[in-house]
């Protein structure tokens, strides 16, 4: 869990999302994301956020995002403290849908199983 300074807590191993109210706009330099509620524009120029960003939907966590990413462990604060700033900005905001998560975890679950039992795979 990581805690920014302005006290907003931002936990990996929650799930997380791109706000509804926000639109994500491709760029030369990765991504701008305009958010529709609050009027902010945040620009994204890491290739990887953008791709941990993307991918937040699709995972039972924001561990799992980075991880799935290619982030490290050893970078995964720093990927933290970037998320951490899109949560406190409105981008992104934690998905409450335990349903999805669980569906996700047990499809990942699988296709870990499948690939240990068929390396190959």
């Amino acid at each position: 869990m990581f805690t920014k300074p302005s006290g907003v807590t931002f936990d990996l191993d929650r799930a997380w999302r791109v706000d509804p109210r926000v639109s994500m706009r491709p760029e030369p330099f990765g991504a701008l994301l305009y958010h529709f509620g609050t009027r902010r524009l945040s620009f994204l120029k890491n290739p990887t956020v953008l791709a941990v960003v993307r991918s937040l939907d699709g995972h039972p966590s924001a561990r799992a995002a980075c991880l799935a990413s290619g982030v490290t462990e050893a970078e995964l604060p720093a990927y933290a403290r970037a998320l951490a700033a899109l949560a406190s900005s409105n981008m992104i905001s934690e998905r409450t849908d335990p349903l999805f998560s669980a569906r996700v975890a047990e499809d990942q679950r699988d296709s870990q199983r499948q690939k240990k039992e068929d390396p190959l795979a």
